[in-house]
């Protein structure tokens, strides 16, 4: 095996000490590069090297990009496909992390995985940090939304480089990130919780995956949003922002989740239900908290309403790409 070969198969360890090695991902350049001018030249000596069994179909990925204001520490990751032509403008998918809002990675596990797989399918990924804290911390909500926002508008801003299509994005998350992928979905980005009305980019996006979503954080944890009313406390409640102009939502949850009761995501495909948005509701039998698009667990079942007919369906397996790659294809394309 050729030498540079052993530098495929990295071992990126993140703040949980996550091995991700197994997920074949390349990266394209050296730890703390932050230059997307740097992308094209680096993708070409990527692909200027041979690939062998032990590194199949790899991911590239370029780490620590700045997308926010000077000053601020939080940075995002870009993964690319393999063999792709970058100026071929492709939808895309920001994803964003779950650790209860006060801790967590872009490149922990779970959000490696996803990036991973969705990138390979063809997607333009993107994953970001945001700003952590409790919900009593002055300076955080509704900053983390409106990180996540940022994080839409730098995709959108920069999709020539990034070979990215500025009309088809969608934002996904786990558990806390489920959350505020659905904040930044639903709300208005402008005058939502950490929207901005001078904001010249949009930070719309078509469509919204929430995996075992923080629905209802006043369930979850406790307090309220420091600064805001209690009239403005609403106005964090995903469920209480659905109207049928919302972007189409497909939810993933497991039975066997101890940390986000499954409750919260009934609560929430029911109120996609009452406003009439595009919504599945994917339930995976036996699976935990905190699962990639392979969760474990004993199959799947599938409910919801698309485009104004049921969406029901079911499989014997608990691995979700295939619902999930099939709900991105027909909201944003492939």
């Amino acid at each position: 095996m050729r030498p540079f070969l052993l530098l495929l198969l990295i071992a990126t360890t993140t703040a949980f000490g996550a091995d991700v090695s197994e997920l074949r991902i390349y990266e394209l350049g050296k730890p703390g590069a932050d230059k997307l001018s740097d992308l094209p030249a680096r993708y070409a000596e990527a692909m200027d090297m041979g690939y062998t069994a032990e590194m199949p179909n790899p991911v590239f990925r370029l780490s620590n990009l700045a997308f926010l204001p000077e000053g601020r520490r939080e940075r995002l990751d870009l993964y690319v496909q393999y063999a792709r032509d970058l100026k071929v403008h492709r939808p895309g998918v920001l994803f964003i992390h779950g650790g209860g809002f006060t801790g967590g990675d872009k490149a922990e596990y779970r959000s490696a995985s996803v990036s991973a797989d969705l990138a390979r399918a063809g997607y333009v990924v993107v994953s970001c940090n945001y700003v952590l804290g409790p919900k009593n911390k002055e300076g955080v909500w509704p900053r983390n939304i409106a990180d996540c926002r940022d994080a839409v508008r730098w995709m959108r801003a920069n999709a020539d480089a990034l070979g990215l299509d500025p009309n088809r994005i969608a934002v996904a998350g786990g558990s806390a990130g489920g959350y505020l992928a659905l904040m930044v979905g639903l709300s208005d980005d402008k005058t939502g919780p950490g929207g901005n009305p001078a904001a010249k980019v949009s930070a719309k996006v078509s469509a919204v995956i929430d995996m075992y979503g923080v629905v209802n954080f006043s369930k979850h944890g406790r307090g309220d949003v420091v600064g805001a009313t209690a009239a403005e406390q609403k106005a964090y409640l995903p469920e209480l922002q659905c109207d049928p102009q919302d972007p189409a939502v497909l939810i993933l949850h497991g039975t066997a989740d101890t940390t986000v009761d499954i409750a919260q995501s009934d609560a929430m495909a029911k109120a996609l239900r009452a406003a009439r948005v595009s919504h599945e509701y994917v339930v995976v039998d036996g699976a935990p908290h905190t699962f990639d698009l392979h969760p474990k667990g004993k199959g799947w079942k599938r409910t919801g309403m698309f485009a104004g007919a049921e969406a029901n369906g079911s499989s014997e397996s608990a691995d979700v790409t295939a619902p999930t790659l099939d709900f991105l294809a027909r909201t944003i394309g492939k």
